[in-house]
């Protein structure tokens, strides 16, 4: 399996009905804190390989830093974020590469295994299934949010700057950033789940988009069904959002049927950017319930039932009010 279908990882088959599962993903820093930074980083790395059903075991470390510029103590804290992060998906990493480059950079190639018969696709979603996401969603506009706080207490107007975001705001995003999607993964076993990938950048209907292409199926969103960081819905209607937001907004506004009572503020959430959040899981809707609480039980408090696969619509998605 490759790229085809927009699968999160590849997937080579081994033999013996093993097989392997194969990812990379790195990017600039999303906060100030470089161990954090390598956290999250490596977490979002890891979870392309939970989404096929995989468990992780080895991981390379790839990173890019200014060594003219920043300290090597920084680079130091951000490989071992990485690593504890790896170790704490029982994994490990066994080396990597790095340069000397003008602006830091961190991230992870990712193998693991899975049974063969185990392997869970982004294509495969059924009409009549239920969609499980299993993180909230705001990541995008809340980081977006902290750093104009940040540009502006670098400046003279940070005298007089009124924050847009808490610290514990601002916490509530980097924790969620950098929670594992292990518990997803893991309580996937037990259930007949259809279709999985991760939610990343192209925020949750870009994803949605990507699954029900591959499936042959329309997605059905409920707008208060949707989890959300706390700041989420008051920042979204501020304006507030980072420009991947604002494109995902651009490209899916024509793929999309939206309901009465969508608001443009509900549309920009159900795109908005996420770093490292969570999976969305297509599986018989008289399981989803039961599927959110084992994630939930897991430690993925977020889980929720926030949709429905319906049968080929015009459009691969739809957002409703209700």
């Amino acid at each position: 399996m490759g790229n085809a279908t927009s699968d999160d990882a590849a997937v080579y088959r081994l033999g013996g009905g093993l097989a392997l599962v194969q990812t990379v993903d790195f990017f600039t820093p999303v906060v100030d804190d470089p161990y954090l930074f390598g956290s999250i980083a490596a977490a979002n790395a890891l979870s392309d390989v939970y989404a096929m059903g995989a468990r992780p075991i080895l991981a390379l470390a790839l990173a890019a830093f200014p060594m003219a510029v920043l300290p090597p103590e920084t680079l130091e804290q951000i490989l071992r974020g990485g690593a504890e992060k790896v170790a704490e998906a029982g994994a490990v990493v066994g080396g990597g590469h790095s340069i000397d480059h003008d602006i830091p950079l961190y991230g992870l190639a990712v193998t693991g295994t899975v049974l063969e018969s185990k392997v869970v696709r982004n294509a495969g979603a059924l009409p009549g299934d239920a969609l499980v996401l299993t993180k909230p969603l705001g990541i995008g506009v809340t980081v977006c949010a902290g750093r104009a706080d940040a540009i502006a207490a670098e400046g003279l107007s940070g005298l007089f700057h009124r924050r847009l975001l808490s610290e514990e705001a601002l916490g509530e995003a980097t924790t969620l950033m950098a929670q594992l999607n292990r518990p997803g993964a893991e309580a996937m076993e037990g259930f007949p789940v259809h279709a999985a990938t991760d939610v990343t950048g192209y925020g949750l209907l870009g994803h949605a988009h990507e699954m029900m292409e591959a499936s042959g199926t329309t997605a059905e969103f409920r707008v208060e069904a949707i989890p959300l960081l706390g700041s989420a819905r008051r920042l979204a209607a501020r304006g507030i959002a980072p420009e991947g937001s604002r494109v995902n907004v651009r490209n899916l506004a024509g793929r999309t049927e939206r309901a009465a009572g969508v608001t443009e503020e509900d549309f920009l959430l159900l795109c908005d950017a996420q770093t490292s959040g969570g999976l969305l899981v297509a599986l018989p809707a008289d399981r989803a319930e039961d599927y959110a609480a084992a994630c939930g039980a897991r430690g993925a408090a977020g889980a929720a039932v926030v949709g429905r696969v319906l049968e080929r619509r015009d459009k691969p998605l739809s957002v409703v009010k209700g």
